[in-house]
């Protein structure tokens, strides 16, 4: 947040601005430190149990392996639902809020929009955009509108372009026609874009909410649209408590260690810090060949997780912690 902060503070009127800019993009970060963080959390306090010798007595009272660990199991699984049902729809409210075109997939770093209908095209390239309420500002706009024929009947340009529920709007713009003559005023015309159209079109996966994702998915499927990306950011939160699950698992298994033996906790961290690094560039891979179709968008969420339980529990019931 701190780092963020300092990138944004140049780019906001005032530090408090830029405070809660930080803190909206810290939410986004969520799915991106949270494993690391429930690693970190289960690998410190796991290890305190082995140094202050609590585990070797809850081992030798009887407890199993997996009875021991469900408290860390339970806690994994609280933070991932709340993670995947209250957190990212709170983060992508607030980056709704105050979209731009940093949130876009750009073309040429220029924004593009086009609606075609039976009367003719509209064509739209902007440098920038944000938002105010329900109505989306387009800086340093030029919009086309061609003929069904393709044949260029007028072009717009105006510092700002507003679109609406209503359709497009400049209070002062330069209008040519198909003579070449220029004319400056207010314009208008009605499209079939609105504000919500244009989000849900050109928004990433992660700027939609969880909750949102799914009708979302069917839409785009509607019309065709390449879906992969939605499909598996979906299943990604969707899975993301047995990701937590996974995590905690790995770092049971990195903190079992004989206390009696005198072992190096620090190396055995540092370590592990790097496996769950190496963890989630695997997990990464996975998500990238889901996206791109060489694997099913479940199989790619689901694999990494089920392959660092299934490892990491083999190692911790063969442990031998009296």
């Amino acid at each position: 947040m701190a780092v963020t902060f300092v990138e944004r503070l140049p780019s906001n009127p005032t530090a408090w601005a830029a405070i809660q800019d930080a803190f909206t993009r810290l939410l986004e970060y969520v799915p991106l430190f949270l494993p690391l963080a429930i690693f970190m959390g289960t690998l410190l306090t796991s290890y305190n149990l082995t140094r202050s010798s609590e585990r070797v007595i809850i081992s030798a009272a009887g407890l199993s392996p997996y009875q021991i660990s469900r408290p860390f199991l339970l806690g994994a699984l609280i933070i991932g639902i709340l993670a995947t049902t209250v957190i990212n729809p709170y983060s992508v409210h607030l980056s709704s809020e105050h979209i731009t075109s940093d949130h876009l997939k750009l073309i040429d770093n220029e924004i593009w929009l086009r609606e075609s209908s039976d009367s003719g095209y509209i064509t739209m390239n902007a440098k920038h955009m944000h938002k105010s309420g329900n109505i989306l500002l387009f800086d340093d706009a030029t919009i086309y509108i061609q003929s069904a024929s393709f044949k260029l009947t007028t072009r717009i340009q105006s510092d700002t372009i507003s679109l609406s529920d209503a359709g497009l709007n400049a209070t002062n713009a330069t209008i040519w026609d198909q003579n070449g003559t220029a004319t400056t005023g207010p314009w208008h015309i009605k499209t079939l874009l609105n504000p919500q159209t244009v989000l849900d079109r050109y928004l990433q996966p992660d700027q939609i909410s969880f909750w949102n994702l799914p009708e979302f998915i069917h839409k785009m499927r509607s019309i065709g649209a390449p879906v992969r990306g939605h499909l598996v950011q979906f299943w990604t939160l969707l899975f993301l408590p047995l990701t937590m699950i996974a995590m905690t698992t790995l770092g049971i298994a990195f903190s079992q260690t004989h206390q009696r033996r005198n072992y190096n906790f620090g190396i055995k961290f540092g370590i592990g810090i790097l496996t769950c690094f190496a963890v989630y560039f695997f997990i990464n891979i996975f998500n990238a060949l889901g996206a791109t179709g060489v694997l099913p968008p479940l199989l790619a969420v689901i694999a990494p997780p089920l392959i660092i339980i299934a490892a990491a529990g083999t190692f911790i019931t063969s442990f031998d912690t009296i």
